[in-house]
């Protein structure tokens, strides 16, 4: 299958380690140019060089500011005025019972996962549109579909990006631009080793993985956390040429959680 990537320009937010970065390397291996993007100038420039030692001759820059922010938002933008491909992968979660979630974490959840989103999408979809070609991708969860009771706020700013996406692609009908939702289920990334830690009392993952899965998310059909790299391939394909008929979707990459067959 040609995917036809070359040299399309990607942006991918929040793409220095995890689902964001393989997205990123996975543009990179399919030939498009890649804007990675991180919080800390260190954590770009790291992984930069680690992704130009995985794809040699990877066409790559980076961006370092939080997008969560409209000035950082508005200074992306600035500096690369229209991208081809843009991938809303900038997120964050945090464990917290309902009655223990403040205004102020509310409000930083849904600017983080919400609303970078969409000030980007609004920055870069009207010259996609002018050119009649442009793929966006907001990566969401299973969390969007079930909402964990654990983090409830993720959750509910996880079906928000669905909802987004699907109004989002309405506005592009009989263009060639897509919008599209991907749907990680539970996946082996930085941050979840690290909340795997937080749970572990001195087991090892493999222990608490297995735990996991049998009591909070025993719906899973794979049984294991996903590698960041099998959410990314669906995540290059999706902003291929290959897919062009593939819009207003939400696609489901979540070793089947989700008990639908829809």
């Amino acid at each position: 299958m040609k995917l036809n990537l070359d040299d399309k320009l990607a942006l991918v937010s929040g793409s220095t380690k995890g689902i964001g970065y393989a997205i990123a390397a996975g543009l990179a291996q399919e030939g498009a140019r890649v804007i990675v993007n991180g919080r800390t100038q260190k954590s770009v420039d790291d992984a930069l060089a680690k992704l130009r030692e995985a794809v040699p001759g990877a066409k790559a820059e980076g961006f370092a500011g939080d997008l969560a922010e409209r000035a950082q938002v508005d200074a992306i933008a600035a500096r690369f005025p229209a991208v081809d491909i843009l991938v809303n992968n900038l997120g964050i979660f945090d464990p917290k019972p309902f009655e223990e979630i403040p205004d102020e974490d509310w409000q930083r959840f849904f600017d983080t996962n919400v609303m970078s989103g969409v000030r980007l999408t609004r920055a870069y979809l009207p010259k996609m549109k002018e050119k009649n070609w442009g793929r966006v991708v907001f990566i969401s969860s299973e969390s969007g579909v079930q909402i964990p009771v654990e983090m409830i706020h993720y959750g509910v700013t996880k079906t928000a990006q669905l909802a987004l996406s699907r109004g989002l692609a309405e506005t592009c009908a009989g263009t060639g631009v897509t919008v599209n939702a991907v749907l990680p289920g539970p996946t082996r990334s930085d941050g979840v080793e690290e909340f795997v830690d937080k749970l572990s009392g001195g087991k090892s993952f493999d222990e608490v993985e297995h735990e996991f899965f049998e009591t909070a998310r025993p719906s899973s059909l794979i049984k294991r956390f996903a590698q960041p790299e099998e959410v990314a391939n669906l995540v290059v394909y999706v902003c291929s040429e290959a897919s062009s008929a593939t819009t207003g979707a939400a696609l489901r990459v979540d070793g089947g959680v989700v008990r639908s067959a829809f």
